[in-house]
C-alpha cells in the first residue's frame, strides 16, 4: 500500500457493515424520540378522525407531543423499545446499507451465480440507499459538491423527502392497522380502504412532517457517521499497514 493514501484505497466489507452497523445506532439513538412522536400522532389523529373517544389525550407537533409524552408518562417512555431498535440496526442496517456497494457492484458488471411492515421495508430500503447513492454520484460528478460532508448531508436530505413520500401511505396504514381495536378492520387492505372512504387520500399522510423529520434527519446521521466512519477506519488501516 506503499504511495497510497487511505482515500485512494475502497473500504473492505468489514469495514462497511462496521461502520453501517455504529452509524445505524447512533443514528436510532438521536431521533428515537421522533419516532416515538410520529407514531402517538399517527394513533391519535387515527381517534379523532373516526370519533372513538373525547377523551384522548390529544397531541399537538411534533415537539408538542414530545413535551406531552414526558410530562404525562415521563422521558424514559420517548426511548420505549429502543433495546429492539438497536438490535434490528445491528443486524439489519449494518448488512443492508454496508453490503450495499458490494450487491450494486455484483449486478452492474453483469456478475450471475407481504406484510405491510415488509412492504415498508422494501419501500424504504429501495429508495433511501438508491436515491442517496444517485443524489451523491451527481453531486460529485457535476462537481457541485466535493465528496464530503456537505454533499452526504444533501444527499441524505433529498433521500430521506423521497423515501417519506413513497413510504408514508403504507407507514399510516400499518400503523393505524397495528393500533386498532380487535374487529375495527377485517384486514389490511379493509384498513386502507375505510381510511380512503372515511378520511380521503390525504389520510395516508398524516404525520407526514413528523416521519420527513424522523427518517430525515436518521438519514443525515447515518450516512455521515457512516461516510466519516469508514474515512477513518481505512486511514486507521493504512497506519498500520505502513508502520508493519
Amino acid at each position: 500500500m506503499v504511495g497510497h493514501t487511505a482515500s485512494d484505497v475502497p473500504p473492505t466489507m468489514a469495514v462497511k457493515i462496521f461502520s453501517a452497523g455504529v452509524a445505524a445506532c447512533v443514528a436510532d439513538i438521536i431521533t428515537f424520540p421522533l419516532d416515538t412522536a410520529k407514531v402517538r400522532l399517527q394513533v391519535g389523529s387515527a381517534i379523532q378522525g373516526e370519533c372513538l373517544t373525547s377523551s384522548a389525550i390529544r397531541y399537538k407537533g411534533v415537539l408538542g407531543t414530545i413535551i406531552t409524552l414526558a410530562k404525562t408518562e415521563g422521558p424514559v417512555k420517548l426511548y420505549s423499545g429502543l433495546p429492539a431498535g438497536l438490535q434490528r440496526q445491528i443486524s439489519f442496517a449494518s448488512l443492508r446499507i454496508g453490503l450495499y456497494d458490494t450487491v450494486q457492484e455484483f449486478f452492474t458488471t453483469g456478475k450471475e451465480g407481504t406484510t405491510p411492515n415488509l412492504t415498508r421495508n422494501v419501500i424504504i430500503n429501495c429508495t433511501e440507499l438508491v436515491t442517496y447513492d444517485l443524489m451523491k454520484e451527481a453531486l460529485v460528478k457535476n462537481k457541485l459538491l466535493a465528496d464530503d460532508v456537505p454533499c452526504h448531508f444533501v444527499s441524505a436530505v433529498v433521500a430521506g423527502f423521497c423515501t417519506t413520500v413513497l413510504s408514508s401511505p403504507v407507514d399510516v396504514v400499518k400503523t393505524r392497522f397495528v393500533n386498532s381495536s380487535p374487529g375495527q378492520y377485517t384486514s389490511v387492505p379493509n384498513c386502507a380502504m375505510m381510511m380512503l372512504t372515511r378520511e380521503g387520500p390525504s389520510a395516508f399522510f398524516k404525520g407526514f412532517v413528523p416521519s420527513f423529520l424522523r427518517l430525515g434527519s436518521w438519514n443525515i446521521i447515518m450516512f455521515v457517521c457512516f461516510e466519516q466512519l469508514k474515512r477513518e477506519l481505512m486511514k486507521l488501516r493504512h497506519t498500520m499497514d505502513c508502520a508493519t
